[in-house]
């Protein structure tokens, strides 16, 4: 594990030394009030970038305090995964006396950067996100700001994280199916790029070597994260002539799509089809059966990385960790032998 060198944030003053210009121009050309050619904002612009200087947008008093905000980023607060998950964080920041400043990138990981600089700029003390990309934990370690990464991480040898051991989960998950009889199982998952979705599929592919069960590639979907292109993808699946007798839908979304799916076309969980989740909602103990699924703590989670983060922040130079949380099966009956 690597140690962290302590980092101190670019000023304005160096930005405007290392692109040429005053002070005043530096200023007006990074936050656009008044005027500045357009051939120099670009280039004030390209050395705050190269610097990680961003834009402070706090009173100057108080500049010389310590920031008592916590910046969170997460993917989709409409999931209530990453609700739940907030909802963590900031429990266990009010027990702390901070204050959270939150970004929902609504499902569009594109806008990343700008929400991480936004948070920047309010002088977080610090960020919890769940990230979609590796670019995040540089950007906010050229400029000092330390990160936690949590239920995905990107950056293990030099920032914290606290996950869920997602490939042991999905092993145990899929080897329940496998001991009621299924064989043909099939897997929706949302992507392969992130180290949840890699980790769950691996899980998966490991119970099926386990039992020297051939893998059908067919088998695995990728669906998305929405839950009506999830339940278009799972309804496909199903609608086969040798449609898979057991479907393990890789988080909350899938799973509803899943159950959506095999209720339109008149298929009964679990007699016609088994069904398996990763993640608990509240729908899946509503409905009849209820949804067997792998329950992970996300308020837990979000809890224990606003603990890691203050821990990170009083002791900068502590050794890189990653902490792993528990997970357990919720058996409701969606599981049966294959018909």
């Amino acid at each position: 594990m690597s140690e962290r060198t302590p980092a101190v944030r670019a000023t304005i003053r160096e930005v405007a030394e290392a692109a040429g210009v005053s002070k005043s121009t530096a200023s007006r050309a990074l936050s656009g009030n008044g005027y500045a050619a357009p051939e120099v904002r670009q280039r004030v612009r390209d050395v705050a970038k190269e610097l990680g200087y961003v834009v402070d947008v706090t009173a100057r008093s108080l500049k010389q305090r310590t920031s008592r905000s916590v910046g969170v980023l997460v993917s989709d607060l409409r999931n209530v995964f990453y609700a739940e998950l907030a909802s963590g964080i900031g429990e266990e920041a009010r027990a702390h006396g901070r204050t959270l400043v939150l970004v929902d990138l609504r499902g569009d990981g594109r806008d990343e950067l700008e929400a991480a600089e936004a948070l920047v700029a309010s002088r977080v003390s610090g960020v919890i996100a769940t990230p979609v990309s590796r670019e995040l934990s540089g950007f906010l370690s050229r400029i000092g700001v330390p990160l936690i990464e949590v239920d995905r991480r990107f950056d293990a040898g030099a920032t914290d994280a606290v996950v869920v051991d997602n490939r042991a989960a999905a092993r145990d998950t899929t080897s329940r199916l496998l001991a009621a009889g299924h064989e043909r199982i099939a897997l929706l998952i949302d992507e392969t790029e992130w180290t949840t979705g890699d980790e769950r599929q691996r899980g998966y592919l490991d119970a099926l070597a386990a039992k020297k069960v051939r893998v059908d590639e067919s088998l695995i979907v990728q669906a998305g994260w929405d839950a009506d292109e999830a339940m278009a993808a799972a309804r496909r699946i199903l609608s086969r002539p040798d449609r898979p007798t057991a479907v393990f839908a890789a988080n909350n979304v899938l799973t509803e799509g899943t159950w959506r799916a095999a209720a339109a076309l008149g298929l009964r969980i679990p007699r016609d089809v088994s069904l398996v989740g990763f993640d608990d909602a509240p729908w899946m103990s509503m409905v009849e059966p209820g949804v067997s699924t792998r329950f992970q703590d996300a308020g837990a989670l979000g809890a224990t990385a606003m603990r890691a983060l203050l821990e990170r922040i009083d002791t900068p130079d502590a050794p890189v960790r990653t902490i792993v949380m528990p997970t357990k099966f919720v058996d409701r009956g969606s599981i049966a032998a294959p018909a």
